[in-house]
């Protein structure tokens, strides 16, 4: 009889459809059921949760990048029997700072003056590694394609959401499942820093940075992110 899969549930960031998932479906599929939630209808942490946890398997492995770490701390929160695995990519579990909360309100004040397009381009030197901003069009037009599917509407429901998140430091020494934290080394949005800061919080937490990577580490370095999963999951024999 062969080995029943693993289910495994992926949770896009802000602005990101199921594509910043691409590489790591294609490199998990043969080895897990893998189900990339949407997470566009919620303005809050809360109700992104639900909404994940109506659709999702009854136990399940479950990694989120930057927007979709704070819906996973969340689900742990809510539900951490159901997930037998945890994966955080490029997130952070404070809450934002009066800094960010600023910088956050001038982007939904562009948005909602109807310059979205402006809001991306003041959003993408943020998200990948300089040298790939400069160098890199495909990867660029890739981010900013998944953007303007989301669209403006979902763009503010979903910063309603990141802006109204708690802080979950406190809840992470609860974590007991099998945790990877993983970042980009040049991360300009979550740097290796608040990785290093969970890590110290989370028991027996592997934290892996990746060189040469920003924000979006799977779509820059799928390859060592894939080989990261791998290992989490334990199918890398």
């Amino acid at each position: 009889m062969a080995d029943r899969k693993l289910s495994l549930v992926l949770l896009p960031g802000l602005l990101c459809t199921a594509a910043l998932w691409n590489a790591q479906r294609a490199a998990l599929c043969g080895k897990a059921d893998v189900f990339i939630a949407a997470l566009t209808r919620d303005d809050s942490m809360a109700g992104m949760a639900e909404t994940v946890l109506e659709s999702a398997p009854r136990r399940f492995a479950l990694a989120g990048l930057s927007m979709g770490g704070y819906v996973a701390l969340e689900i742990m929160r809510r539900a951490p029997d159901r997930v037998t695995k945890l994966a955080l990519l490029d997130t952070s579990a404070r809450a934002d700072d009066p800094a960010r909360t600023a910088e956050r309100e001038e982007l939904l004040a562009l948005a909602r003056r109807g310059a979205f397009d402006a809001v991306l381009h003041r959003l993408l030197p943020l998200l990948i590694h300089p040298d790939r901003l400069a160098g890199d069009p495909a990867l660029c037009e890739a981010v900013l394609g998944m953007a303007r599917e989301i669209g403006a509407e979902a763009y503010l429901r979903q910063m309603k959401a990141i802006m109204g998140r708690p802080d979950s430091r406190d809840a992470l020494p609860e974590i007991r499942c099998p945790t990877l934290l993983l970042c980009g080394a040049e991360d300009a949005r979550t740097p290796p820093e608040v990785h290093e800061e969970m890590a110290e919080s989370i028991p027996d937490a592997r934290l892996v940075v990746v060189p040469h990577c920003g924000h979006l580490s799977t779509m820059e370095r799928p390859d060592a992110v894939n080989a990261a999963l791998k290992a989490w999951l334990g199918t890398d024999g």
